[in-house]
């Protein structure tokens, strides 16, 4: 790999900025100083330094974040905060949130930098699930369940896929549900529109898993950290 493309990938900087340390002679290559851009480096052998500190060339990277409310799921947005905007302190170079969480909704979301694997992810022939967790208004009973787990069709006339739908608790006095609702599939505010479609209303929604990926409850709304190696084995064996 040329040591420019190195550098700058493991900074988070732009070509023309890794250029420059390398030919202001900050940057050595096994304890040499190389001042040649295009110089070729092995990344599992050579020793990198910046101003004497060692960098690791890592191509990909992913991280699970708790999306918090009034945040937008992209990467840039003129006037809303975007979950890229949360992760300041990372290399952010050309870091994406892995589908969208709609603003209001909360939980887990991946950020990766890789394209293929976020595609096999939400590939709707792959059927990775996603469950949520949601506060709903409106009667709610062993028939709606039933509705869910046959598919439901939206007021616009599409039909869902079968979801699996668990009532966790019931406030009868509010007419509200806490529930657990698992899809395979992600059109726009999906959830929302089925809950609408039998008269009921999403008061709060959480995504807590997607595939076999649960959302670590030590992070808190807003934060973030790297997937583990398991982690991302798991999720990439189910993708397969």
């Amino acid at each position: 790999m040329r040591l420019d493309k190195f550098v700058a990938d493991s900074n988070g900087i732009t070509r023309s900025q890794a250029k420059k340390l390398i030919k202001d002679g900050l940057i050595s290559v096994n304890q040499k100083i190389i001042k040649q851009t295009k110089f070729q480096i092995d990344v599992n052998l050579d020793n990198v330094q910046v101003n004497k500190m060692s960098i690791a060339y890592q191509e990909y990277r992913y991280y699970m974040m708790n999306k918090p409310k009034d945040v937008v799921s992209a990467t840039r947005d003129n006037s809303q905060k975007t979950v890229i905007d949360l992760v300041a302190k990372i290399n952010q170079k050309g870091l994406f949130p892995v589908g969208r969480l709609d603003k209001d909704t909360t939980g887990l979301l991946i950020l990766t930098n890789d394209g293929e694997f976020a595609h096999k992810l939400l590939a709707p022939k792959k059927h990775v699930s996603k469950i949520y967790r949601a506060l709903v208004a409106g009667d709610i009973t062993a028939d709606t369940i039933q509705i869910f787990a046959t598919g439901i069709t939206l007021k616009n006339g599409e039909t869902t896929k079968p979801a699996l739908l668990k009532i966790l608790t019931v406030d009868s006095e509010k007419n509200e549900a806490e529930i657990e609702i698992t899809i395979t599939e992600g059109k726009y505010h999906q959830i929302k529109r089925m809950f609408g479609a039998v008269s009921m209303k999403v008061l709060e929604l959480k995504r807590i898993q997607m595939g076999n990926l649960k959302l670590d409850d030590k992070i808190k709304a807003g934060k973030y950290r790297e997937l583990t190696l398991d982690e991302l084995r798991c999720l990439k064996e189910a993708i397969r």
